[in-house]
């Protein structure tokens, strides 16, 4: 089972409704929200070993994880998988964007899974595919 956690920039909604489109295909991906499962505002230094310990993936809109060097070196060290969805501005995805985000690139979300960790990926709104940063 992969474990695919959705960052609180997110909407836990976004997490519950992939969890359920998921489901019935049988393909063992399980989404879930960073808040519904240690609370809102829950520290990094928190949460990232026991993902780690599931050998998840988190998607977020916070590309600071990877340019802060203290940040990005507790996703290397709990090997934690990342795929970051730059929004094109400062204010990030509204809603129904970040849906149709996600959505779009569903498929190459689940294939990334697959990658050995610790990996960081990116796309923006207008790119087509994900880079490895």
């Amino acid at each position: 089972m992969t474990r695919i956690y959705i960052d609180e920039n997110i909407s836990p909604h976004i997490a519950a409704g992939l969890d359920i489109l998921e489901k019935p295909l049988g393909y063992n991906f399980e989404v879930v929200s960073i808040i519904s499962v240690f609370g809102k505002g829950a520290l990094d230094e928190d949460w990232l070993p026991k993902i780690g310990t599931e050998r998840a993936v988190v998607i977020t809109q916070d590309l600071n994880i990877h340019r802060t060097k203290s940040q990005r070196r507790l996703f290397e060290e709990h090997k934690v998988g990342v795929c970051f969805l730059s929004p094109p501005s400062k204010n990030g995805y509204q809603y129904w964007e970040m849906v149709e985000q996600i959505i779009r690139r569903w498929q190459e979300i689940k294939k990334l899974c697959k990658e050995q960790r610790p990996f960081a990926f990116r796309c923006t709104s207008r790119s087509s595919a994900f880079e490895r940063l």
